[in-house]
């Protein structure tokens, strides 16, 4: 009995200290991406695809399954699949919403870009979300005040926090309670939309939540500026996951790391984070992991991605009968982001304007093209391929040639120097403003002559720059292409072009 007895006793004490004790440490890993508008890999598919996201992620969850998915703003708009209809619908950024929600985000933010779509498409896809959002300063205007966005769910509306709270505990019981506050960039004004300032909001959001919590970090879509501004107004945050610039980036200010990824999944950032409850520090451990062909597709999500990219590819084969042709090698990336495409001449304008005039045999004195139209966002570098194209310019339209009065054109050339920052901004092939001149050509405008204009189709409507539309007396002729020619669709004009440049790039090897 008395053996027995002592038996148990040292079988209990060995249980006792075998069980593993509360160290007051703990570790957790944050995946973050921002400004993703594709789900499937791009250039040619060698970079980017939600699907290998979804396998890194999975990945991590195994190393630690105190792991978040973050997607720090701008993923419903722009992108070519959202311009289209399906069922007698625009999409919208649903696709996106389906990807994500089969990924199991824990967490997104807005961006700029969210706004780009209407406020019933928005709410829709804020019903068919199951991530939650998260935003300090941004609110839905009312007629009678403003108030949080919103999500139905069984016929009530469920606010979007301007905090979020995650709690993270470990295998020897040790628990962590962790914060985010969120701001969005105000660029964007809608009428729907109220935009507080993101200072005075991320301090407000922080004071708000500093007290429930071990610790607090920032998901943020703001200029790189801004996340500095803030991380100096709130300099207890080790972290700030941001968004919007759309190059990978990381800073340090003072205390505070400041990581953006590259758009469109390129890479994504792995955080691998420590906490110490008792001395209250934490340790950031950064890794910007590239997202390439090396890694394998998650089957779950890849399903999505594939049902949609059919959708897409069946509509574009009505245009060019090979959507996937590499038809050209950009060593030097090409800029559509939407920032310089609305403000400066780029290299990426000035190849939709050459093949404006291309598409004409170079029969026309110059070709302008409003900076709206150019929708990607991003810089194209490495393998071109035809989708990236109507990535570029989704909504199509024609090439017209216009017979215009040099008077008129001037004026045109003018309101596109003025309208810069806007979408009405002109980029220009063979129409130069060299002190104080406009010369086309390398010839001074005439205001007396007869011009012959390539225009993209938008132009002559006259929503962009008022005066300049088909009834205006000083248009004398617009010729609009036939289905047959590459005129009819700006795309086929650059993809024909981009093909021509890259035979000359092969003769020269």
């Amino acid at each position: 009995m008395k053996f027995t007895k002592s038996l148990l006793f040292i079988l209990s004490i060995t249980v006792l200290f075998s069980c593993k004790k509360d160290d007051g440490k703990i570790e957790f890993t944050f995946l973050q991406l921002n400004d993703v508008y594709e789900i499937a890999p791009i250039q040619g598919g060698e970079f980017g695809g939600m699907a290998r996201v979804e396998t890194v992620h999975k990945d991590l969850l195994k190393e630690n399954p105190n792991t978040m998915l973050f997607l720090a703003g701008d993923f419903l708009n722009p992108s070519l699949l959202g311009t289209l209809k399906v069922n007698g619908e625009r999409v919208r950024g649903k696709q996106m919403v389906e990807v994500m929600n089969a990924m199991n985000f824990d967490l997104v933010a807005f961006g700029n870009h969210e706004f780009d779509v209407s406020q019933k498409d928005l709410q829709k896809r804020l019903n068919e979300s199951t991530f939650p959002w998260i935003s300090a300063n941004v609110k839905l205007k009312t007629k009678e005040e403003s108030i949080p966005f919103y999500k139905e769910r069984n016929a009530k509306k469920v606010p979007i926090g301007e905090t979020f709270i995650k709690e993270f505990s470990d295998k020897d019981g040790t628990k962590v309670k962790v914060g985010f506050i969120s701001v969005c960039i105000p660029s964007n004004p809608k009428e729907y939309v109220e935009y507080g300032n993101m200072f005075v909001k991320a301090r407000a959001a922080y004071a708000s939540i500093k007290d429930s919590v071990d610790v607090v970090f920032g998901l943020t879509h703001v200029k790189i500026t801004n996340d500095k501004r803030i991380a100096k107004l709130i300099p207890d945050l080790p972290l700030i996951m941001g968004g919007h610039e759309h190059t990978n980036s990381l800073d340090t200010i003072g205390n505070v790391m400041i990581a953006k990824a590259d758009a469109n999944a390129k890479t994504a950032y792995i955080h691998r984070i420590s906490f110490d409850k008792k001395t209250k520090k934490t340790i950031v451990k950064s890794e910007l992991k590239e997202i390439n062909s090396s890694i394998k597709s998650d089957e779950k999500v890849a399903v999505i991605v594939n049902k949609w990219q059919n959708i897409l590819t069946s509509k574009i084969k009505n245009i060019i009968p090979n959507p996937e042709e590499v038809i050209f090698d950009a060593k030097i990336p090409l800029d559509g982001r939407d920032t310089p495409i609305r403000s400066t001449q780029t290299n990426l304008g000035e190849i939709i304007t050459k093949s404006m005039s291309y598409a004409f045999n170079d029969k026309v004195d110059c070709s302008l093209v409003n900076g709206g139209s150019i929708r990607i966002d991003d810089q194209l570098t490495g393998n071109i391929t035809a989708v990236d194209i109507f990535r570029v310019l989704p909504y199509g339209g024609a090439i017209l040639k216009v017979e215009i009065k040099g008077r008129l054109l001037k004026r045109v050339l003018d309101y596109g120097v003025l309208a810069a920052g806007t979408g009405a901004y002109l980029h220009r092939f063979n129409a130069e403003k060299i002190e104080g001149e406009w010369k086309i050509k390398n010839k001074v405008l005439d205001v007396n002559k007869t011009y012959t204009v390539a225009f993209s189709d938008y132009l002559l409507k006259g929503f962009d720059i008022p005066f300049l539309s088909s009834k205006n007396k000083e248009v004398l002729s617009v010729y609009q292409p036939k289905e047959s020619e590459l005129s009819y669709d700006i795309r086929k004009g650059v993809v024909s072009y981009l093909k021509s440049l890259k035979e000359e790039q092969n003769s020269i090897k």
